[in-house]
């Protein structure tokens, strides 16, 4: 058997490397001209929203909850079918995170379910981007209405993607993004926040930067010197530094390649699995056009834990994104319980992600299909025995 396939990779080229090389050689490592450079690269492709540069993505939805106003006595409103940092970043701030389903189709946050979830104190509405395809924002707005609270659009999953037209980035209050290795783009690790408020944005840079200002207009006491510095709101030291931003330049300047070759390889998991008995394959909206960081199946009749096994058992990545966050014992133990959401749930018993990243040849990706089909086929014809 060849190597494991994983379910997804980054693709770094010689260009990336002498990006990184020519910033180590360089007089900035942090806090220098790349970063100014890669935030306003980003800003191209959310349709010239403002963006701050962080140190994961983590770290962006926890620097875009503190730039909101999130903190104790506050309410998010999050789906449960996301990594658990859309949620656990909120409760760091002390607010209270409140789960509400996801559409049977994309499996992004069901505008009726958020419209049901959010009260007077609601601070945020975060919806997720769940597997590249955007969230229906004009329906989750809609949803708000009469609500002060505001729209974030987690879209770790999604940047390049677009929805009626309009780019991810531009979609929502703030936006957050991730450069995970296994994103649609890498910064190795590294994440962004993008805002369509120009105050909000300065919050965030504040956040990401320990809260200091330096700003003379912004200062309390701005005749104390040169060297001074003030606090005003604690922060964090949330910064992503030159080297990792020049990185991030030079993928960014391949990222509509990326897309496109996730576009294309999705194209061949269509065609290839459409007549698969026993798999059903995501659904994509007319209104959006996915970046496709995921391609998430569902195997039916309780069998997902078996073609698990045996796809990984061939040497294929599969992965299961994601376990519904409120079944992790953390938030268990704040009192949430299974069968709140059972869209996401029932998703989750039959979700598995097959290999998806640029730099799967064809031919990897037939050996994935051919994998898959037989895992499905073998048992099928054991159950019928």
């Amino acid at each position: 058997m060849t190597g494991m396939l994983p379910y997804g990779r980054q693709s770094i080229s010689e260009d990336d490397v002498a990006a990184v090389a020519d910033v180590l050689r360089g007089d900035w490592l942090t806090t220098g001209p790349q970063v100014d450079a890669f935030e306003a690269d980003l800003a191209r492709w959310t349709g010239g929203v403002g963006v701050a540069a962080v140190s994961n993505g983590t770290a962006a939805l926890h620097v875009a909850y503190a730039a909101a106003g999130v903190g104790p006595g506050d309410e998010v409103v999050v789906p449960p079918m996301t990594f658990v940092a859309t949620a656990s970043s909120a409760v760091a701030l002390g607010a209270t995170v409140v789960f509400a389903d996801v559409d049977d189709e994309t499996f992004c946050l069901d505008p009726a379910a958020a419209a049901a979830a959010v009260t007077s104190r609601t601070k945020v509405v975060a919806a997720v981007d769940y597997a590249g395809h955007p969230a229906d924002y004009d329906a989750l707005r809609t949803s708000m209405r009469g609500s002060d609270a505001l729209l974030l659009a987690d879209a770790a999953h999604s940047i390049g993607g677009t929805y009626h037209g309009r780019p991810v980035g531009s979609l929502a209050d703030l936006t957050t993004f991730s450069f995970f290795p296994t994103k649609n783009l890498t910064t190795a690790e590294g994440g962004a926040v993008a805002a369509l408020n120009p105050q909000i944005l300065k919050r965030a840079r504040r956040f990401r930067g320990v809260g200091v200002v330096r700003d003379r207009d912004d200062l309390r006491f701005p005749d104390e010197g040169g060297w001074h510095q003030e606090v005003h709101e604690f922060g964090l030291n949330y910064r992503l530094p030159d080297v990792l931003c020049a990185l991030g330049r030079s993928q960014l300047r391949r990222l509509g390649e990326f897309t496109a070759r996730r576009s294309a390889l999705v194209a061949r998991y269509d065609e290839a699995l459409a007549d698969l008995d026993g798999v059903l394959l995501p659904n994509r909206k007319s209104w959006a056009d996915p970046a496709w960081h995921l391609y998430p199946i569902r195997v039916l009749d309780g069998r997902r834990r078996e073609v698990y096994d045996r796809m990984r058992a061939a040497g294929i990545g599969v992965q299961v994104n994601y376990i519904p966050v409120h079944w992790h014992p953390a938030f268990a133990d704040l009192g949430y319980r299974r069968g709140s959401c059972p869209v996401a749930e029932s998703f989750y018993s039959q979700q598995l992600s097959l290999p998806l990243y640029p730099g799967l040849s064809d031919a990897d990706q037939d050996r994935v299909i051919d994998a898959l089909t037989a895992a499905v086929r073998v048992g099928s014809v054991r159950s019928a025995a």
